[in-house]
Order: C-alpha cells, then structure tokens, then sequence
C-alpha cells in the first residue's frame, strides 16, 4: 500500500515537472527551470544546452552565469568539436572528470563559456525528430556522477528533450512570422514604389518621386539617378539628384558627368550592385554634385549602387548615399535591388515618352511649318497684287467678310486667283489657326465626289476596304473651300444643301449623323443664276451659297495692275529658278497691259515663267515676235462640248467678219447665250466672254 502510494506521488511529480518544462518560453527560463530542479535534487550545481544547427555544422550555447544573466554562443568549431560531436555517433550520456575533460578538449576553457567545474556529465537530448544536440550538468564539489545520478539525469533530459523542441518549434514559427511581415512589408513598399513610378512619364517628376519614396521607406538622404547619354558612343550621362538634409525637405539638383573611370561606369558594365564607403575630404571631387559636396563634407559615406537594366539596355543606375551604413543591411539591399529593377521599367518608359514626345513636337513644327507654306498666313494680302480701284473694292469686301462665318461665293474667270481671296478670307477670320480644305469639283470625277465630300463606310461599295473621312470631317472647326461648286452634280447638291443648313450630314453607307463646324467659300468661273435658270443647278443651293458674293474683276478690266504683277511676278519666278533679272523694259509693261488676257492671271503668269526661262541676261526678254497675239481662247472641256459644224470665230477675224459671225450665230440659236445649246457653246467661248464681245462690237442681247 505504501509502494503504490509512493508510485502514484513520483508519477505526479513527474507529471508536475513536465508541464512546467512544457510551459516555458525560451531556452534560458528553460535553463532556470532546469537548475532549480537539479538544485533541489542535489544532483548538480549548473546545467547548460548544446544544440545542433540542422541545416549546418554550427551548434549554439545556450547558459547562465554567475550573475544569473543569460549566456549564447555559436560557432562551428571549438563547441561543434568538442564532446558534443561525439554524440552524434554514439548518443549515449557521458561522464568526465573536470582535469580529464580539459585535457582532451582544451579548448572549452578557452572559451571561459563554462562555470568551475569538478566532474562533467553530458546527456543527449533526443526527441521524436532526432537528436537535438546534449545537456551538460557540472558539479564544483568534487564528488563524480554516479550511475544513479546518470540515470535520473537521463530521465530529466527526456522531458528536456521533449521542451527544447517545442521552443524551437516556437522560434521557428516566430521566425517564419517574421519572415512573412517581412515579405508582406517588403511587398507592400514594391508596390507603393512601383505604383508612384510607373505613372509617371516626365524625367523630372519621376526622378523626384523616386527619390521622395525610397527616402520614405528607407530613410536614406542621398539618392541619385544617373542615366547615360542615348549616343552610345558618350561618355557622359545626366544626374537627378536629390539631397534630403532637414527630414522631407528634398534640395534637387540636376548635373552631368563624365563617366570614364567612374564606379558608375563600373556598375554599368559589370551589371552588379556595389556598396562601398567612401570618406568625404571636403575637396571638390567631379564624381560628385556640387549639393552633395556642400551638404556632406568631411563625413564618410557609404554608397550603394545599383544597375538600372530593362531587357539587354543598360539605362544607367541608382546611386544611394548614406552616411549612417546601417540601412544598408541585408535585407534592405535585396529590396533595392528589386526596386531597382521597377525603376528600370518607369525609366525606360520616360525615356521612350521623351522621345515620343519630342518626335511629336517635331512634326507638329514642321506641320506648322508646312501649313505655314501652304496656308501661308497674309492678312496684308502679300500675294495679293492689285492697287486698282476694283480690286481695292474686292479686298475690302474680303475684310468685311472674314471676321463672320457666313457662305461666300466667289465668282470670276478662269486665273483670276479666285483661291487666293478664299486663303485671304479664311487667313482673316477666326478659323485661321484651323484648316483649310480644298476640293476642285472640276477635277473629281462625279461618281466618286459623294465619297470624297461626305466620307463612306467600311464595305459602302466595291473597294471601300476602310472607314474613310470626307473632307467635311476633315474641315471640322475650319473651312472648306470648294473650286468650280458649278460642276457639282445636281443630284448630289441636296446633300449638300442639308449640310449647309444643318451642319450634319452621314457617311456614304452608313446611317449615323455627323455634325460639324464649317465655313463654306465657294467659287466658280460659270453663271450660278444661268445654270439655275436652266435646271442645272438647284435655287436653294444657289441662295445659301449666295450670301455673300465677291466678283472678281479680269485683268482686262484693270489694266493699271498689270506692271506691277508683271514686277511681283518676275521677282518670284525668278527666284524660284534661281536666275537674277534687274530690270523689265517699259516698252514690255506698256504692251503687256494692253493686251486681253483671257486666261488673266494664270496666263500672264505663264507668259512671264516662259519669258524669265528664255531671259540670257539680267533685263526680262519677253521675245515679242514669238508672242504672236491675240492667243487663241480657251475651249470649254471636251466633255461639256457640243458638235458644231461651224468653227469658233478665228483670232486674225477683223471686227467686222468676227461681228456678222456671231449675229449668224444668234440667228441660229434664236438668241440664246448662254446653255448646251447657246451661242457661246457654239462659239467655243465663255458666256461672260461672249456677252463682253458682243457689248464691244454693238451687239444687244435679246
């Protein structure tokens, strides 16, 4: 009865010691536990661990000194060989006297790591994962461990055992949980970094975000980008620095530099990080900004620089300075390095938006300038010549005119220049920094003028492979200058009536309405109010084009401008074909305004071109002789002529036989001018021409 009672105390006994050594935290409560339990036993007077590193050679001391302050070491191989290593071939306890232990491992006193000892007893702590490494128990009083004492040690160090690796288990969730805020943390400033760069595309903005992220999170206070020149063949590179001397005050400060020699040179060709400290004499150095110099002189600094690589580009590097090295450990270094990597992108991305957007810039100046050649901006009317009284009278109306958005219809003859009062009109108004579209209706084919006025869809006929914009869309906000409006086709001119009243009109196939914004300046060299009258063209399309009429005059009827588009002309013709000519005879002026020019302008344009071509000296020679005047009139195109029998009145005809030939003409056409089947079609002559003849020769028209 007493031995049961004795059984059942010494199995709660050992129940009580094993959840007090399960309870503990760490190795040196641990230890405490364990020395007041030998303690009390009598059976030593200090215990101390020796574990095993699992993944090297390295063990760890785990003590207590005499001022019951906790005591660890590591090393690979004054412990790692001492008696401890025997156990991992023979894990079996050990018992040594104090003069015989250091004797055989002399180098345990070496580390003075151990309280003074007389005997020695070293248990192996094995637990279901294996063995962990041994327990040491020492005594001071001289008396040697005996096989009882063994025994009960044996069994304290299974319950040990089975503590130290709940602890280490403890420590190493610990440190896995640490790894993960870690990770999680590192993680965030990757994104936190990566999202404040990437957004941004100017060098400048994204230098300094760079800069005022990586101070946030790493607090370093000099922080650089150094990018090479894109010229492979330089060896200079641009600096963004940015200093942060008072916390979040940025100085910045942008530099070049030469890279020969330089560790940033370094850097770029071996593509690996380099840290390195550096003391700072205060002397001026050329690898250095000038703020840096100014800010830190006379400190030692510690330089990390890191490679900026994207794809097979070395783009430059990230330069950071430190003059506290401690934020340069480990940990942070692998972070930077992937920074590193992030900015590499944001930078390349920068660079290529600088390039794009320098490109673009390029060729919106040289747009400007195109559009300068083509819509040369003359509000002096500079390539306008003419001081006559009707042509003064013209450019006022154009004056008046322009500042308004109101339909203008320009009517004139052939080579009057009836485009370059629209130019005038258009550079005048407030449309002028939009564009000017032009079409000639005379030139486009009926059939494809829909499409090329309204714009088609994507599949509208056979060869539409693509959406395509009319010149309506084109004018948008600007102006749309039609030439020859009379050839349009009557059954297209309800179009364009619609969009001339509503400003929106639909594409060829498509059933989406447009709108747009638009200034019409018509113009054309035939009789609107004529062809009305015939049907050939709609009233209504004539009154809206109509609102404004400006007439251009003949050259025939303002003589006293030809000498001085004969000068203005010669002077650009020459030019143009790199000649020199001083002078123009008077007797040339005085016979060149009297002659008809029923091209005008255009023809005395061509006559002078002719003229400065043949010239062999620096006076104009117009050649009179080969001039041969009058020229023959022009003849309508082929396509509108009629068949007539009779020719058109010849130009050597005197005014008599060129009289009683057009009356002959009027009798057959029973007085009809104008139309298919007038006098004016029959005499290959412009109706205006006729009417003018007639009037010249006493002819009435009935």
């Amino acid at each position: 009865m007493q031995s049961a009672t004795m059984s059942t105390t010494k199995h709660k006994g050992l129940l009580e010691l094993t959840r007090t050594l399960l309870l503990q935290q760490t190795m040196t409560s641990l230890l405490e536990t364990l020395t007041k339990v030998i303690q009390t036993a009598g059976i030593a007077e200090a215990v101390t661990l020796v574990l095993f590193d699992n993944n090297s050679e390295r063990v760890s001391f785990y003590g207590i000194d005499s001022h019951h302050q906790p005591v660890s070491y590591e090393d690979e191989t004054m412990l790692a060989t001492g008696p401890v290593h025997t156990l991992l071939n023979n894990p079996k306890t050990q018992v040594w006297r104090g003069d015989a232990l250091h004797l055989r491992y002399p180098q345990l006193a070496v580390l003075n790591l151990y309280p003074p000892f007389s005997d020695y007893c070293l248990v192996p702590l094995l637990a279901s994962s294996g063995l962990l490494g041994g327990c040491e128990f020492t005594r001071q009083h001289g008396t040697p461990f005996s096989e009882e004492d063994k025994n009960g040690l044996y069994e304290l160090c299974t319950l040990a055992a089975i503590a130290v690796e709940q602890i280490q288990l403890r420590q190493n969730a610990l440190l896995q949980q640490s790894l993960l805020r870690h990770e999680r943390d590192d993680f965030r400033i990757l994104v936190d970094i990566t999202n404040a760069v990437l957004s941004k595309l100017d060098l400048d903005e994204l230098t300094g975000e760079i800069a005022k992220t990586i101070h946030h999170f790493f607090h370093i206070n000099a922080i650089s980008i150094v990018l090479c020149d894109a010229d492979k063949e330089s060896e200079q590179a641009s600096v963004y620095a940015t200093h942060y001397v008072q916390t979040h005050v940025a100085e910045r400060e942008q530099s070049r530099m030469t890279l020969d020699g330089s560790l940033e040179q370094q850097v770029m060709k071996n593509g690996e990080m380099l840290l390195t400290s550096v003391q700072h004499t205060g002397e001026p150095d050329d690898d250095e900004s000038t703020l840096f110099q100014l800010l830190w002189r006379g400190q030692t600094k510690t330089l990390c620089i890191l490679p900026l690589r994207f794809g097979h580009k070395t783009l430059g590097v990230l330069k950071l300075a430190q003059c506290q090295p401690d934020n340069f450990n480990s940990a942070n270094l692998r972070v930077l390095q992937q920074i590193a990597e992030r900015i590499a992108i944001a930078v390349d991305n920068a660079l290529a938006y600088q390039e794009i957007k320098s490109l673009k810039e390029k060729l919106q100046h040289e747009n400007l300038y195109l559009t300068e050649q083509i819509n040369s901006n003359n509000p002096d009317f500079s390539d306008i010549v003419g001081r006559s009284s009707s042509m003064s009278a013209v450019l006022k109306q154009v004056e008046i005119v322009a500042k308004s958005d109101c339909s203008v219809l320009i009517l004139g003859e052939t080579g009057t220049g009836k485009e370059l009062i629209a130019r005038a009109i258009h550079n005048l108004g407030d449309r002028r920094d939009q564009r000017m579209v032009k079409m000639n209706c005379a030139a486009m084919p009926a059939g494809l003028m829909e499409s090329d006025l309204f714009g088609h869809e994507k599949g509208s006929f056979t060869g539409a492979t693509a959406q395509r914009m009319g010149r309506f869309e084109l004018a948008d906000r600007g102006t749309l200058f039609l030439d020859e409006v009379g050839e349009i086709p009557v059954e297209l001119q309800p179009k364009l009536l619609r969009i001339l009243q509503e400003q929106e009109f639909e594409r060829v196939g498509g059933n989406k309405l447009i709108s747009v914004d638009v200034r019409m300046i018509a113009a054309t060299n035939r009789d609107l109010r004529q062809m009305v009258a015939d049907k050939e063209f709609r009233s209504d399309l004539y009154y809206r084009l109509n609102v404004f009429p400006i007439v251009i005059p003949p050259l025939r009827e303002r003589p006293e401008d030809i000498p001085q588009l004969v000068k203005f002309l010669t002077y650009k013709i020459a030019k143009r074909m790199k000649r020199t000519i001083d002078s123009i005879p008077a007797e040339t002026l005085r016979l060149l305004s009297r002659m008809p020019w029923p091209g005008n302008v255009r023809e005395l344009e061509n006559v002078i071109e002719r003229a400065v071509l043949l010239t062999r000296g620096t006076v104009l020679d117009l050649q009179l002789p080969e001039l041969n005047y009058p020229l023959p009139l022009p003849v309508s195109p082929p396509e509108r002529a009629m068949p007539v029998s009779d020719p058109a009145p010849a130009p050597h005809l005197s005014e008599e036989d060129e009289r009683e030939r057009i009356l002959q003409v009027l009798r057959e056409t029973n007085g009809v001018v104008a139309g298919p089947r007038g006098a004016a079609q029959r005499l290959g002559l412009k109706r205006t021409t006729l009417l003018s003849r007639m009037k010249k020769l006493g002819i009435a028209a009935h």
